[in-house]
């Protein structure tokens, strides 16, 4: 319960905390879902004080400071949460995405599964830390703006908005992961030196737009179910999520997701790793020739394996980044405390 505390505070005045009434029989539990900052409505007496205390020590959500802290605190979770997950199911990914790319029946070759993964970690790590940079202040900025009911407009804006600012990352750390995993470099040095020099700069850049097209999406899905999921649980449990249970609802969250942008994956899976060569041109070029040469089928390429990979990765991602943030709002109580 910690963990909700901050946010809590940080996205209400003093005021309306010390008049809200915190259990109130007449609330309709039929309600469509309230955005996190304002979930405490449904919280237990016990934890008033608590709040209280917090809300005495907070500043206003548009002190410089708060804004620092939550950028500071975003950066922290999301870098970790993202190298943890990449770590611990790279074989899975390697898998999904040669998968992807075999054609006419090609074998899947099951040796150097972890191909890529210390340059991939070293890009991922900044990556996920510019979106939860990006995706958590502005979260909070909607939400405060936004009515009560347009909350999943808050998180999908979120998601989208963090999704394209970390792309400027996300992409060349994709490009060599994906090149890697196929066999075509032995090191991130050696695929960046040959990338650029054989396809420029813009080499790194492959298949933008089709990730754009994949990731925008997925990140705003991926998001928006999880951050409602959670409102609604908080709501129907009337306290906070324990660690089991955000693990439950981000592998949920992560899975679905999976399913849904499988086809835009395999069509950017497949402009990634072209590299110089000229099969797609673009990516409703991609599409028409997968689905001429191979049926439509071969869209949904390596949906088992992705679906395993980011149900299993959002329930650990989701873990993390609700365990991390819980420890960083617990340190900033102590230190305002101290």
């Amino acid at each position: 319960m910690t963990k909700a505390l901050s946010g809590f505070c940080c996205s209400l005045s003093l005021s309306t905390l010390m008049d809200s009434d915190i259990v109130s029989s007449s609330i309709d539990r039929s309600q469509t879902a309230m955005p996190d900052a304002l979930a405490f409505k449904s919280i237990n007496d016990p934890i008033k004080n608590q709040i209280n205390s917090c809300a005495a020590i907070c500043v206003k959500q548009d002190d410089p400071c708060h804004f620092l802290r939550v950028l500071y605190e975003s950066l922290i979770t999301g870098g970790l949460a993202g190298v943890v997950v990449e770590a611990a199911l790279y074989p899975i990914d390697t898998i999904k995405t040669r998968i992807q790319v075999a054609r006419d029946g090609g074998k899947i070759i099951w040796k150097g599964l972890y191909s890529g993964l210390g340059g991939n970690l070293v890009g991922v790590l900044p990556a996920s830390a510019l979106f939860f940079g990006v995706y958590e202040p502005t979260k909070q900025k909607l939400l405060k703006v936004l009515p009560d009911n347009l909350s999943a407009v808050a998180h999908l804006a979120a998601g989208a908005l963090g999704g394209a600012v970390s792309s400027i990352v996300r992409v060349p750390t994709e490009v060599v992961k994906q090149r890697m995993q196929t066999g075509q470099f032995v090191s991130a040095p050696d695929a960046v030196r040959l990338i650029i020099a054989k396809e420029g700069f813009g080499g790194m850049y492959a298949g933008y737009g089709s990730f754009l097209l994949r990731d925008l999406p997925f990140d705003a899905l991926q998001f928006c179910v999880y951050e409602q999921l959670r409102i609604g649980y908080k709501l129907a449990a009337r306290r906070d999520l324990n660690d089991p249970e955000n693990a439950m609802i981000g592998a949920f969250a992560g899975a679905v997701t999976g399913v849904l942008t499988t086809p835009l994956d395999v069509i950017k899976t497949r402009l990634m790793v072209q590299g110089s060569g000229t099969q797609y041109k673009g990516v409703s070029d991609c599409i028409k020739t997968i689905i001429r040469e191979e049926g439509s089928s071969a869209l949904w390429k390596g949906m088992g394996p992705r679906v395993l990979w980011i149900g299993i990765g959002g329930s650990i991602f989701f873990g993390v980044l609700e365990k991390t943030k819980q420890i960083l709002s617990e340190r900033s109580q102590k230190s305002h405390n101290a």
